[in-house]
């Protein structure tokens, strides 16, 4: 299997990033990592090992990018406004360097958005903010409010609330678009989302499909056995739906 290692400094991160690529041709997956994971965890806990036909075969290139959770979202020791504003400059970092590397790279037009835990959330959030640019999205065990708390899951906002909060929560401002053209953009993308029956963050994938139905837009809702939330399960998810 083909590995590239890849570091830079970013300028909307103003600071060392780094990512993994696997493969050599195929769709170009952007892979998030869990919940403060790290762009090396897909591989070291043999997520991408799972996928090596796939990724052999020229069907998946992946890109397992890195996180800053702990200097957004899991950033108590600040002000809940610099941590969605450091979240802002994330996406702008996956939008204006990683993806743009990924289509120098590889040529292919169809580009995934996938992850897991957090990583769900980043790769669905993205996805559907920006639909233009990605024929898929895959949320394994997501969580698509992050200002509900939900048994030990706390708001990782604090409380706060502002316009940049809202539209970067899936569950809130996905209920409220009424742009056709939007709409049809989102409908066009394949759009999975799997999760454990017991997992915490079921109700959340419920409400989020709700919120698909109610605007017409096709997706598939998967309930996994038990809570599903490890990599053991997440092995066998992305042999299913990526």
């Amino acid at each position: 299997m083909k590995r590239e290692y890849h570091k830079w400094y970013s300028p909307n991160l103003e600071r060392e990033m780094e990512l993994l690529v696997f493969g050599h041709a195929g769709a170009k997956v952007l892979f998030f990592p869990p919940r403060m994971g790290r762009f090396y965890d897909y591989e070291n806990w043999r997520v991408i090992e799972a996928i090596k036909d796939k990724i052999n075969n020229g069907e998946l290139q992946v890109f397992c990018v890195d996180s800053v959770d702990l200097e957004s979202f899991y950033n108590s020791f600040t002000h809940p406004g610099y941590r969605i504003y450091r979240h802002i400059q994330y996406e702008k970092y996956v939008l204006d360097e990683v993806l743009p590397l990924a289509n120098l790279i590889n040529k292919n037009k169809h580009t995934i958005s996938a992850g897991c835990s957090l990583g769900a959330y980043h790769a669905v959030n993205v996805a559907m903010r920006h639909p233009h640019l990605f024929c898929k999205v895959v949320g394994m065990s997501g969580r698509y409010d992050l200002t509900e708390s939900k048994g030990y899951f706390k708001d990782l906002l604090s409380g706060f609330h502002n316009d940049f909060v809202y539209f970067n929560m899936p569950n809130q401002y996905l209920k409220n678009i009424d742009d056709a053209t939007l709409i049809k953009q989102l409908d066009k993308m394949d759009i999975i989302l799997t999760i454990g029956k017991e997992d915490t963050f079921l109700e959340s994938n419920y409400t989020l499909s709700n919120i698909l139905n109610e605007k017409g837009i096709s997706h598939q809702l998967i309930e996994w056995d038990e809570e599903a939330h490890k990599a053991r399960y997440w092995r066998k998810m992305v042999k299913i739906y990526l």
